[in-house]
């Protein structure tokens, strides 16, 4: 009889998607295991984010997204109404000079998604020299971490979900109708195997990395190092502003935070890859950072030296003289996204079965809305 570890589902990656397939997984009677590399849950692009419920707006060229981001809007918002804040106002704007989208196509595309889009044609707390239009909109921001919190104490409550931390997965191979899977506990020093029939690859920026060890086909993907400003702005505490399409910015309060989150196209950027796997310079022994096994950014020696000050300097332009700005802190994380999505933006979802007995899924997202995307697999 085989003493290993043996689970329904393992799952590598303890961000909100792998926590919210492993408690659904639960529901249905399934016991899973967790496998996270670094030491907490919720480290990278969980919560290093701009914290949008998307309702749409932000993808007028590409209609499946937007109507992926909006049919999960209102089921998302109700499960975590506790930590959502819906008292700001939510406007998104039109550049004057170089955006891709012009006020009318964006009319007719909010139109046509049938979601609210108000011309506001005068506002003191805005510079309409830079604006061609303004739109009052609806749309909320969820809190990151309190969100994270809740997904951690529901995983500590549930009996059929174990969670393993500072796990690097160093080889899998199948034995009958399991995968067996080598795994090098960094926290207690030693090797450990572990059994399950399907395995879900829910890593993210790390997805190639694990598509790869149990030999699935890789993802095109590019990944950016990029930075998530957080400012005070009392006169804008309870307003949020998105600049569409092309020279993109965005502000908006982060959560029930008390904070805004600040992001730019130009700036928040600041390492780009287009290999499988995120490589760049500052990948050394000494970060313990390697292209198949990510370190946090936040902790690393080599990140970037902040934006922030070009990311006010973007963002204060389409607002008058009465806003100040007080910076506070970044957050730092690698983000990947399809090189198809450099044409239109998009950021599907995509959840590909990559192996078959045993099964070996994939899950690629970037919109926190669509963690209900799992429901319809298993």
């Amino acid at each position: 009889m085989n003493s290993l570890p043996t689970y329904d589902f393992l799952i590598i990656g303890g961000g909100l998607f792998g926590a919210y397939s492993a408690l659904y997984l639960a529901e249905k009677g399934f016991r899973s295991c967790i496998l996270e590399k670094e030491a907490a849950l919720f480290r990278k692009a969980s919560i290093v984010n701009q914290a949008r419920l998307h309702g749409g707006y932000h993808y007028p060229r590409s209609i499946a997204t937007a109507r992926m981001s909006d049919d999960h809007r209102e089921r998302f918002t109700e499960d975590h109404k506790a930590f959502v804040n819906f008292e700001f106002e939510q406007y998104y704007a039109i550049e004057k000079y170089g955006s891709l989208t012009d006020a009318a196509q964006f009319e007719r595309f909010c139109n046509f998604m049938n979601i609210r889009c108000e011309r506001v044609y005068e506002h003191p707390l805005f510079n309409y020299s830079r604006l061609e239009a303004l739109y009052l909109t609806t749309e909320y921001s969820f809190d990151p971490i309190l969100i994270a919190h809740h997904y951690m104490d529901r995983l500590k409550a549930e009996p059929k979900v174990e969670v393993r931390m500072q796990q690097e997965l160093l080889h899998a191979e199948t034995e009958g109708d399991h995968w067996r899977v080598e795994v090098r506990d960094h926290a207690r020093g030693e090797i450990a195997e572990v059994r399950a029939p399907v395995v879900i690859n829910a890593t993210y920026a790390g997805s190639n990395a694990i598509n790869r060890l149990f030999g699935g086909a890789e993802i095109d993907l590019m990944h950016e190092i990029s930075e998530m400003a957080f400012v005070a702005a009392p006169r804008i505490q309870h307003l949020g502003l998105t600049v569409m399409d092309g020279p993109f910015g965005s502000i908006m309060p982060y959560g029930k935070s008390g904070l805004l989150s600040v992001s730019s196209v130009a700036y928040t950027h600041h390492r780009v890859s287009y290999e499988h796997l995120p490589t760049y310079p500052c990948q050394t022994p000494e970060t313990t950072c390697r292209p198949d096994f990510l370190a946090d950014c936040n902790t690393c020696p080599q990140k970037p030296a902040s934006n922030y000050r070009k990311m006010l300097a973007q963002m204060s332009q389409y607002f008058s003289d009465q806003v100040e700005w007080q910076y506070f802190f970044s957050y730092f994380t690698i983000k990947s996204k399809l090189q198809a999505s450099f044409i239109d933006d998009s950021r599907p979802t995509e959840i590909s079965l990559l192996r078959e007995n045993p099964h070996f899924y994939c899950i690629f997202a970037g919109k926190i809305n669509s963690i209900y995307e799992i429901e319809k697999i298993f």
